[in-house]
C-alpha cells in the first residue's frame, strides 16, 4: 500500500536583506593609531628588555642619572638661596612694621620697596648730622617706636693664633624690633657696653666661649662674650655691640632704623617721610607675596643664557657619548629578536621604534632617579650648603619646577640621542644575518667621512670668527661642530688602524679587530675621550696663554720681595726706628726707608704733581678717539707711540720726595745707578724711571692745583737723571730743594722695606698685627708677578678629563668583554693561555683611551691656536697696541692627560680575571 504525503508548497526563500556598509576611518586616525599603537608594543617590549639586562641597564641609569641628580641638586640649591621678596623683605624687618633710612636732607623719591631712590633735586645732600632714634621718632608721631642699627663696622679682633677681621654690628638685642633680626644660639643680649653677643663661626674661629673675653687688636679695649647669635643674611663671622659700645662718629657704618607704627605705613606716611629725606622699607601686601617661577628675562644677560645652554649642550654630547655603547651592544645582543619582528611583519620604522622605546624608557627612568636623588640631596645638604657656599639662610624648602622639568627632558633626549645611531642600524641590519647570529660587517660610508671633515673645517672657521668677535656662544658653537664631525670620522679612522693590526702581537690584534668590527660601540667611548680631552686642552691652552699674558704685562709696584707700608693715621706714626725693628723681627728685612708724599702748599683742592713729556717725545694723536685705520697703523709705526693700552701718556707716576735712601728698594737700581740718581737728588734735581721725560738733562715737571674752582697749572724744568731697566712703577722722585722751589710740601706717608725673600702669608699677617698697636696701616708685598696661580685649575680641568677617559675606558672595556664571550671560549678551546684575557682587556682599554687622548689633545691644541692666533689678529691693528696671546702648551694639562691611558689600561688589567671560559655543549 503506497502512502503518499501531502505535497507542500515550497517554503519562499529568505533573502538576507543588505547591510549598509559603514565607512572606513579617515587616514590620519588610522595612522596614528597605528602609530600609538606600535610605540606601545615598543615600550612594553623596552620594559621588558630591561628587566632582563640588568647590568646593562644600571649602567645607563647610572650614566644619566648622576649628571641629573648634580644639576637637580643646584637647580634646588640655587632656588631656595633665592629669596622672595617677601622673605627678603621679612630678613630685614624682623618683627617691624618698616626700616628708615635717612640719606639726605633734601626731599626723596623711592619706588614701592624702598630698593631704588633718588634726590629729587638731583644732587645728594648727605645729613650734616648723625641723626638720633629720637629724632627719627619723632617724624613718625606719638606711638612710635625705633631702634637704631648699624652694619658694616670693621673690626680686629685678637685670635689664638694671628688676628682676625670681622664684621661688626651695633644694635640692641634686649628690644624685641632687634632681636627679631637674629637667631640666638646660646647665652642672653648684650646689656652694657662691655658686652658682646658673637656669631658661631667668630665662636670657632677666636676660640671663645661664654663668659670669656676678646680684644681688639690694639689692645685699646676688651669685650666680654655673653650670647651667641646668628644672622641669618650672614653666617660668617660677626660681632653683635651694644649701642654704647661704639662712638656715634668717626665710622663709615650704613645706619637705619627699625620702625615700630600703631597703625599702617600707608602711602602719606610714606611721602612725609620722603620729604624729609627718609628712605622706606615696608612690607608687601598680602596679594603681592606671591612667587613668580619665571621671572623677567634680561636682554642684558641672553649671552651668558646662550653660553650656558651650549655648555649644556657639551655636557649632554658627553653623556651621549658614553651611553651609545651600551646600546649598541645591546642591540646586537638583540639581533634574532629584531630579526623576528622584522619576519613577523616589522618595517624599518617600527624597528627603530622598538630601539628608540630602549632610550625612551631608560631616559625616563634615569631622569625620575636623578630628580629625587638631586632634590632630596639638596634638601638633606641644606645646612652645609648655607655654612660653607652660601654663608646665608636660605628661604623656605622648595624646588624649582621648571628647571627640573626642562632636567628631565634632557635626560629623555639624552637616553633617545644614545639610542639614535643604533636604531638606524638596527633598522638596516640583514634578516637572514639576524636569525643565524651572523655579524653584519661593518661599512664604512665615504659620505659620513666627507660630512664629518666639512664639520670639523666649518666648526674651526666658526670657532676662529667667535674669537674674532670675542663671543663665546660663537666659539662654543663651533667646539660642538668640530667635536661632531670628529664623531662621524672616528668610524672610518678605527677601520683604518684595523688595518695595521696584522702586524701586531695577538692580544693588540684582537682587541682592534673587536674594535673594528664594532664600532658602533668603539666609536662612541673614543669620542666621549676625545671630547673631554678636547674641551680640557682647549680650555687649558686658553687659561695658560691668557695668565702668560698678564705675567708678561704686570707691572710690580718695586722690586720682588720689597714689601710698602702706607699709614692710615698719619698723626699716629711710629719711628723709623721702631718699624725697622719689628720688620727685621717678622719679615727678616735687610733694608728700610721712608717714603714721603707731596702735596701743594695749600692743601686745598686736587693737587697733581707729575713728569711732563717734552714736545719731540707727545704723540700727535690721544688714545680714546676714534682713528681710522690709515691713523691707527701710523700710530703703530710712531715711535712716540709705542705704548701699550693701559700706559699711554706715560700712565700714573708715582710721586714722591727722596734723598736717595730710599731710590734703590723702590726701583732697584744697581749700585753705579744709584750712586749717580743720588748725586743728582743732593745736588737739588729729580730722578724719573722712564727716559723720555728727560731732555736735555732736564725734566719738565707739571703742577696742577684745583682750588675752589680755578684751575692752576705751571711747568718748571729742573736737573734731571733718568733710570733705565728699572723693575718699578713708574715714579717722579724730587729732591727736597726741587720741591720748595715748585712750591710743594711733603709728609712722612709710610716706609718701603727690602727683603731677600718675599715673606709669606703668615709673615704678613704677624707684621701687620706687630704694628696695630700704633694704628692701621697698608701692607703690601711684592711677589713679582700676577695674583692668579692657574695651575691648580688646569690640574682640575686634566682631572675632570681623566675621569671620563677612564670611566669611558672601563665601560667599554667591560661591554667588549661581555660581547666576545664567545671568543674568548675558542681561544680557550685552542690552547690559549690564561693571561691572553688580561692582556686583550689592557689593549682594548689602551685602544679606547689612547686613540681618544690623541684625538682630543690634537683637537684641543688646535682649537686653542685657532681661537688665540684669530685673536691676535682681531687685535693687531689696535692701537694702543695689546699684548698678544702667547701660543703655550699646557703641559700641567698634558702630562695627566698622558698617563691617564697608562692607568685605564692598569686598572683594566687589574679588574679583568685571567681565566678563559670554558663552556661545554650539552648532546
Amino acid at each position: 500500500m503506497t502512502i503518499r504525503r501531502p505535497t507542500r508548497a515550497p517554503a519562499p526563500v529568505d533573502t538576507a536583506t543588505a547591510r549598509p556598509v559603514a565607512p572606513g576611518a579617515p587616514v590620519g586616525r588610522r595612522r596614528f593609531a597605528e602609530l600609538t599603537g606600535s610605540w606601545r608594543a615598543a615600550l612594553r617590549i623596552a620594559r621588558r628588555e630591561s628587566r632582563r639586562a640588568r647590568r646593562r641597564t644600571a649602567l645607563v641609569l647610572a650614566m644619566i642619572a648622576l649628571p641629573v641628580a648634580a644639576l637637580a641638586f643646584l637647580a634646588a640649591s640655587y632656588d631656595m638661596a633665592e629669596l622672595t621678596p617677601a622673605e627678603g623683605i621679612d630678613r630685614r624687618l624682623g618683627v617691624a612694621d618698616a626700616e628708615l633710612r635717612w640719606i639726605a636732607d633734601a626731599p626723596v623719591r623711592q619706588d614701592e620697596e624702598g630698593g631704588t631712590w633718588y634726590v629729587r633735586n638731583g644732587e645728594q645732600q648727605p645729613p650734616n648730622a648723625r641723626a638720633t632714634s629720637a629724632q627719627v621718632g619723632a617724624l613718625l608721631g606719638p606711638g612710635s617706636r625705633v631702634t637704631e642699627v648699624r652694619t658694616r663696622i670693621p673690626l680686629t679682633l685678637r685670635g689664638p693664633r694671628l688676628d682676625e677681621d670681622v664684621e661688626g654690628r651695633v644694635l640692641d638685642l634686649g628690644d624685641p624690633l632687634a632681636r627679631g633680626l637674629v637667631r640666638f644660639r646660646a647665652g642672653r643680649a648684650p646689656r652694657q657696653p662691655g658686652e658682646v653677643a658673637v656669631s658661631p663661626a667668630a665662636l670657632r674661629r677666636l676660640d671663645l666661649r661664654l663668659g670669656r673675653a676678646v680684644a681688639l687688636a690694639d689692645g685699646s679695649r676688651a669685650y666680654t662674650v655673653v650670647g651667641v647669635v646668628e644672622f641669618p643674611d650672614d653666617l660668617g663671622m660677626v660681632v653683635a655691640l651694644h649701642p654704647g659700645a661704639v662712638p656715634p662718629t668717626g665710622s663709615s657704618s650704613a645706619t637705619n632704623w627699625l620702625a615700630d607704627v600703631p597703625g599702617t605705613v600707608d602711602a602719606a606716611l610714606v611721602s612725609r617721610l620722603n620729604e624729609r629725606g627718609v628712605v622706606v622699607t615696608t612690607r608687601p601686601p598680602a596679594d603681592d607675596r606671591k612667587r613668580t617661577w619665571l621671572g623677567p628675562v634680561d636682554p642684558s644677560g641672553t649671552g651668558g643664557l646662550s653660553t650656558g645652554v651650549l655648555i649644556a649642550g657639551l655636557g649632554l654630547l658627553e653623556v651621549v657619548l658614553l651611553v651609545g655603547p651600551a646600546f649598541a651592544v645591546g642591540i646586537r645582543r638583540r639581533r634574532r629578536d629584531l630579526a623576528l619582528v622584522a619576519v613577523a611583519g616589522g618595517d624599518a620604522g617600527q624597528l627603530r621604534r622598538v630601539v628608540l622605546a630602549d632610550g625612551v624608557v631608560l631616559g625616563v627612568l634615569g631622569a625620575v632617579a636623578g630628580l629625587l636623588v638631586g632634590v632630596a640631596a639638596a634638601f638633606a645638604g641644606r645646612p652645609l650648603v648655607e655654612q660653607y657656599v652660601f654663608h646665608a639662610r636660605f628661604g623656605g624648602y622648595r624646588c624649582w619646577p621648571t628647571a627640573l622639568v626642562l632636567l628631565g627632558g634632557v635626560a629623555v633626549l639624552a637616553g633617545v640621542l644614545a639610542a639614535l645611531a643604533p636604531a638606524w642600524t638596527a633598522a638596516r641590519q640583514d634578516v637572514s644575518a639576524g636569525l643565524a647570529g651572523r655579524r653584519t660587517p661593518p661599512v664604512s660610508r665615504t659620505r659620513w667621512l666627507a660630512f664629518g671633515l666639512s664639520l670639523v673645517v666649518g666648526g674651526a672657521g666658526l670657532a676662529a670668527f667667535g674669537a674674532a668677535r670675542i663671543s663665546p656662544a660663537v666659539i662654543l658653537t663651533g667646539l660642538i661642530l668640530g667635536e661632531l664631525g670628529l664623531v662621524c670620522c672616528t668610524p672610518t679612522l678605527i677601520g683604518a688602524l684595523a688595518r695595521l693590526g696584522r702586524m701586531l702581537p695577538l692580544a693588540p690584534r684582537i682587541a682592534l679587530r673587536d674594535a673594528s668590527r664594532n664600532r658602533a660601540a668603539a666609536a662612541p667611548a673614543i669620542c666621549a675621550v676625545m671630547a673631554a680631552v678636547a674641551s680640557s686642552v682647549a680650555l687649558g691652552g686658553f687659561l695658560a696663554s691668557s695668565d702668560a699674558r698678564e705675567s708678561r704685562s704686570y707691572r710690580p709696584l718695586v722690586p720682588t720681595g720689597n714689601v710698602l707700608v702706607y699709614a692710615g693715621e698719619l698723626a699716629r706714626l711710629p719711628t723709623l726706628a721702631q718699624v725697622a725693628t719689628i720688620a727685621r723681627e717678622q719679615l727678616g728685612a735687610d733694608a728700610i726707608a721712608p717714603i714721603n708724599s707731596v702735596s701743594c702748599a695749600s692743601r686745598k683742592g686736587y693737587c697733581d704733581v707729575a713728569p711732563a713729556l717734552p714736545p719731540a717725545q707727545v704723540c700727535p694723536w690721544q688714545p680714546g678717539v676714534d682713528l681710522s685705520a690709515a691713523q691707527r697703523r701710523q700710530a703703530r709705526a710712531d715711535p712716540r707711540c709705542r705704548i701699550d693700552a693701559l700706559g699711554y701718556d706715560g700712565g700714573y707716576v708715582q710721586t714722591g720726595v727722596d734723598d736717595g735712601t730710599a731710590l734703590p728698594l723702590l726701583t732697584g737700581a744697581d749700585p753705579a745707578t744709584t750712586a749717580a740718581a743720588t748725586a743728582v737728588l743732593r745736588a737739588g734735581g729729580v730722578v724719573v724711571t722712564d727716559p723720555r721725560y728727560l731732555h736735555d738733562g732736564l725734566v719738565t715737571v707739571r703742577v696742577n692745583q684745583v682750588d675752589s674752582g680755578t684751575d692752576g697749572s705751571t711747568t718748571t724744568d729742573l736737573p734731571g737723571y733718568a733710570l733705565s731697566g728699572v723693575v718699578s712703577q713708574p715714579q717722579l722722585l724730587l729732591s727736597a730743594s726741587a720741591a720748595r722751589h715748585l712750591g710743594l710740601t711733603w709728609s712722612p706717608a709710610g716706609w718701603v722695606i727690602g727683603t731677600s725673600t718675599p715673606p709669606d702669608r703668615h709673615q704678613e699677617q704677624r707684621f701687620t698685627s706687630a704694628l696695630r698697636p700704633f694704628g692701621t696701616f697698608m701692607v703690601s708685598v711684592e711677589y713679582g708677578g700676577g695674583p692668579r696661580d692657574i695651575s691648580p685649575l688646569l690640574l682640575l680641568l686634566a682631572a675632570a678629563a681623566g675621569v671620563i677617559t677612564v670611566g669611558a675606558a672601563g665601560i667599554a672595556t667591560a661591554l667588549a668583554a661581555a660581547e666576545g664571550r664567545a671568543e674568548l671560549t675558542t681561544l680557550a678551546a685552542v690552547g690559549a693561555a690564561p693571561a691572553v684575557r688580561r692582556m686583550l682587556a689592557i689593549c682594548q682599554a689602551g685602544i679606547i683611551a689612547g686613540v681618544g687622548s690623541v684625538l682630543g689633545i690634537v683637537a684641543g691644541l688646535g682649537t686653542a691656536a685657532i681661537v688665540l692666533v684669530s685673536v691676535n689678529r682681531e687685535y693687531a691693528s689696535d692701537w694702543p697696541a695689546s699684548d698678544p696671546y702667547p701660543l703655550l702648551v699646557p703641559w700641567p694639562v698634558l702630562g695627566v692627560l698622558v698617563l691617564v691611558p697608562v692607568v685605564a689600561m692598569l686598572g683594566a688589567g687589574l679588574f679583568t680575571r685571567a681565566r678563559l671560559p670554558i663552556e661545554r655543549r650539552l648532546d
